[in-house]
Order: C-alpha cells, then structure tokens, then sequence
C-alpha cells in the first residue's frame, strides 16, 4: 500500500483529505506544518505529499524544497493543495519542485485525477 503525507495546518482539511485518500487506496500519515512533514518524511519517505501553501513553523513552499534536498527526498510526489489562486504563485510551486497543483476545496474525483497526473496511483 503506498503511503501519502497529508501537510495542512487545518485539522479539518487533513481529515477529509484522510478520508479520500483512503477512499482511494493509501495509508495516510498527518503532519500539522512543514517542520512535522520533513522530520517525518526523514523518517520514513513517503510516496506521495499532499501538502499546503501557507503554515505557520514552515510553509509548503519552504518545505518542498528542503525535502527535494534530503536524500530520497526527489521521490515523493508531490501536490500543492491551496486556495492560492494566483498563477505566479502556481507557477512558483511547480518550478519549486511540486508535481500538480489543487485548488481547496476538493473533492475525491479531483484527488484521484491529480494524483494520477502526478504519477502516483493507489
């Protein structure tokens, strides 16, 4: 079973996020900012990030690119899942080493699409 990092500040977010992708065939792990998801992904590199934009400790962005650097770290796939809609900030996700890109809300449908752009199914 593939696991997938959820990386969001909002409890409830990463709790509907759980559930889809569970829906979808992963095991989930949580992490509340990006500090959590590096010292877990050190741990143990997941196969795929979910990971939001803006989080107190440490950002999406600032994480991204400290787990590009972590060995395994270039592995994961990685969606940003933000209300960030402004398409420079899109665009600096991508060239920051993210995957794909998903708009909050989301539903499962829009998950399983995205996670299969990224190359990474259940």
């Amino acid at each position: 079973m593939k696991t997938c990092l959820v990386v969001d500040d909002s409890r409830v977010i990463r709790k509907v996020a759980r559930r889809i992708l569970e829906e979808l065939g992963f095991e989930v792990a949580e992490a509340s900012d990006g500090a959590e998801a590096l010292a877990w992904c050190r741990v143990v590199m997941p196969e795929a990030v979910l990971v939001d934009w803006q989080m107190p400790v440490m950002g999406g962005l600032d994480f991204l690119r400290r787990l590009r650097l972590e060995p395994g770290g270039q592995t994961p796939k990685v969606v940003f899942c933000s209300v960030e809609n402004d398409l420079d900030r899109i665009r600096e996700a991508l060239d920051g080493g993210a995957d794909e890109y998903i708009m909050k809300p989301f539903d499962g449908e829009i998950m399983a699409y995205k996670l299969a752009a990224a190359g990474v199914a259940a």
